[in-house]
């Protein structure tokens, strides 16, 4: 049934990008949903967004953020109404964010205090959540786990980095990725060989290593590529599906495209920083290198262009932020005499979709609709939100965004909608941005401009892997 009038939209003269085409057409909205696409559209009544010039997406969904994560003693700046503003703004209609278990925490509890920081804040855009495990020592673990689905969290992260903290061993990821397997869960895996690491970070600062530049020094691509070839080996024992996150090296890459070769269930995702950057950015004057901080470090240009090598030809699935912000004055500097305490992480939820349009699809590397799809179709086919999310289809939700390739937008800390004090991409020029976006037919941006009247974004839950989803939304 059409909603009222007044609650109609019509978005006319625009190029609809999906997946697989671009093509000439208006999209009518009512009550939340996408009613038609195609031409001459009974609209009577309809307000009217003007897209003349402008393509046409589905609202992008952002599948890697890192929402008031504590970090050792820092928590990062971004709650839920900073970041769902900032995703807005870049035209992310959808994010998803990671629940972090505590080491002697159980999986209810954990949850429960994330929903917590959830409920607490306006969302501008919709949230669902990943669960990360750290310990199956406390009581009744694995059963939670078994039932996360079920309340739809249908994807497991484990870290094979960060020692003392977050990392798992071997045997653990066995046994969540055996429950993964038979809950029908996507295992998504930090992979870094931790022990690596920690070996090469005490060896840097017994000599007295501690610039910024040493923290990619001692996470060399040998260790990143062979955590991946070791996840994949341990996923293939249980038949898990496996999702590899923030691919940033050429041996992490092939590991992952051997994988397939072979038959097994492996996708993966690379991240805006190592498509723009290089480890030479940590390697700036003074402290300037702490802003690029991030794991896996930034690498080489050669790695850079296997990446968009990869992206055009398919052999990356996904394009995410890692949104993980940290301050510059009280929160990085925490390492500035020893690079091993600069807090982890950078920021993107707002600038990812522009970047890649600007670095991917104005140079040639890759398409419209491959654009289209790493942004925003795939993570909502491989997250559990598609039919409902990704697409430009009748029936699915009126997240929409209007990208106008011809609206420049200057990065900038001082414009940003993160609470984060500094911009990895300050003084950067797109040369085209968002104009208006939409959720659920409802604009967040209008004309460019932040709409913070009312805050309509919610909690989703996510179908399992292979079921497509459902238009319930769990709210308890």
């Amino acid at each position: 049934m059409l909603a009222s009038v007044s609650d109609r939209r019509l978005i006319a003269g625009g190029q609809v990008v999906t997946a697989s085409s671009v093509f000439r057409a208006d999209v009518l909205v009512a009550d939340g949903l996408i009613v038609a696409v195609g031409r001459e559209l009974d609209a009577a009544g309809a307000e009217l967004i003007d897209a003349t010039g402008c393509y046409v997406l589905p609202g992008a969904i952002d599948a890697h953020t890192h929402v008031s994560m504590p970090a050792g003693p820092v928590v990062t700046v971004d709650d839920y109404d900073t970041a769902t503003a900032a995703a807005a703004m870049g035209g992310t209609t959808t994010i998803i964010d990671f629940v972090i278990q505590r080491p002697g925490q159980g999986v209810a509890e954990a949850l429960s205090g994330w929903r917590a920081k959830l409920d607490a804040c306006p969302l501008w855009v919709d949230v669902g959540f990943h669960f990360a495990c750290v310990d199956l020592g406390v009581p009744g673990a694995l059963e939670e786990l078994a039932m996360l689905p079920e309340q739809g969290i249908s994807s497991f992260k484990l870290f094979m980095a960060y020692s003392g903290t977050l990392m798992v061993s071997d045997r653990t990821m066995l046994e969540v990725m055996r429950v993964a397997a038979a809950s029908g869960v996507l295992v998504l895996v930090h992979c870094e060989n931790g022990d690596v690491v920690d070996h090469l970070v005490a060896g840097a600062l017994a000599r007295g290593d501690v610039s910024p530049v040493w923290h990619a020094r001692t996470r060399p691509p040998v260790a990143e590529t062979e955590a991946t070839g070791r996840a994949i080996a341990l996923a293939a024992v249980v038949g898990a599906a496996l999702y590899i996150v923030h691919v940033s090296c050429q041996g992490a890459l092939a590991a992952v495209t051997a994988a397939r070769a072979a038959g097994q269930a492996v996708l993966a995702e690379t991240c805006p920083q190592y498509l723009r950057f290089t480890e030479s950015d940590l390697d700036r004057d003074g402290f300037e290198g702490a802003r690029y901080v991030c794991s896996p470090p930034l690498r080489s240009a050669a790695d850079q262009e296997a990446l968009w090598r990869a992206l055009a030809a398919g052999g990356l699935d996904a394009v995410n932020s890692d949104h993980c912000p940290f301050r510059l004055a009280d929160q990085k500097t925490l390492g500035r005499h020893d690079f091993s305490l600069i807090p982890n992480g950078v920021s993107g939820v707002e600038e990812r979709v522009m970047l890649l349009y600007d670095l991917g699809v104005r140079t040639g590397r890759i398409s419209l609709s491959r654009w289209v799809e790493l942004v925003a179709t795939a993570p909502a086919r491989i997250f559990g939100l598609a039919p409902r999310k990704g697409s430009v289809v009748p029936g699915a939700d009126a997240d929409l965004v209007v990208f106008d390739p011809a609206r420049p937008r200057k990065l900038s800390a001082s414009s940003q909608r993160s609470a984060a004090d500094h911009s990895l991409y300050e003084g950067v020029e797109v040369a085209g941005s968002p104009s208006w976006v939409l959720l659920r037919g409802e604009p967040v941006v209008a004309d460019g401009m932040f709409v913070g009247d009312a805050p309509r974004g919610e909690w989703v839950a996510r179908a399992r892997v292979g079921e497509g989803s459902t238009r319930v939304r769990l709210t308890t």
